[in-house]
């Protein structure tokens, strides 16, 4: 059973916009200092920004759904890990901190709603340029930015061939080659973050491949942008990637648009 909450999918997306911007400025109010820079148990690098963006998400999902579940990747590094059930929220408060450490901007906030293995409900917001992506099942896909909210959508793949982006700091330029081959490239570009998922949802790119190590919070809200657009993420054999895996884990996937 949903939570009574989730049965209103664009209205909680409007609940939880300000929310996410709130993180996003917390997280800038720590970017414009000297900030310092500690190691997680998995040698993942974590920052002050990580900590109190995930808690300002925390005391505004407990206010706004009370009673969801929510799996929060500081928490789960603390070893906080609530049960779950069919309706969850996965939350990434800084996607990215490789980016916010090297300063390039392409970091990002991310909240996602979980319903029966699906993401069906997703906000990635990117405070340092300034773009806040959405989407909800059913309900298409949005992009909020100095120009206003316009409605996003994937893009059918040019003939000229594909544009693929892959991670800025993950990369497996041999595996990416390997997964490559044979189709038609017409150009290659890096980013960091979930901010991927959300290029292939905004038609400004076509295929994301992932051939490494990522956890159900880095991508959920970016998957779920990304199928409100049109588009997927699936495994390597071709299922829709799900969530709620033992141990957070996802395999390699590929997201890709129409």
């Amino acid at each position: 059973m949903s939570h009574p909450v989730a049965h209103d999918l664009p209205g909680l997306l409007q609940r939880l916009t300000p929310l996410i911007r709130d993180a996003g400025q917390v997280i800038m109010d720590i970017y414009a200092t000297d900030f310092d820079v500690t190691q997680k148990g998995d040698d993942s690098p974590v920052t002050v920004a990580d900590q109190k963006a995930e808690a300002v998400i925390l005391a505004g999902l407990d206010k706004l759904a009370p009673g969801i579940p929510v799996v929060a990747e500081e928490a789960v590094a603390a070893g906080h890990i609530p049960e779950v059930s069919d309706c969850f929220f996965l939350v990434d408060p800084l996607d990215g901190t490789k980016e916010f450490i090297s300063r390039n901007g392409e970091f990002t906030v991310n909240i996602a709603l979980i319903q029966q293995g699906r993401p069906v409900l997703g906000l990635v917001y990117a405070p340092a340029i300034g773009r806040l992506f959405g989407g909800a099942e059913g309900h298409g896909a949005w992009l909020e930015d100095a120009q206003g909210r316009r409605s996003i959508a994937c893009r059918s793949v040019p003939a000229e061939g594909l544009t693929v982006v892959a991670s800025r700091s993950h990369g497996d330029e041999t595996a990416l080659d390997a997964f490559l081959n044979g189709r038609t490239v017409a150009s290659r570009t890096n980013a960091g973050s979930s901010l991927k998922l959300c290029l292939v949802a905004a038609g400004e790119a076509d295929l994301y491949p992932r051939l490494g190590r990522t956890m159900e919070w880095d991508i959920a809200a970016g998957d779920a942008v990304l199928r409100a657009a049109g588009g997927k993420v699936c495994t390597l054999d071709g299922a829709l990637l799900g969530y709620g895996k033992p141990g957070w884990d996802n395999p390699h996937f590929a997201a890709s648009g129409l």
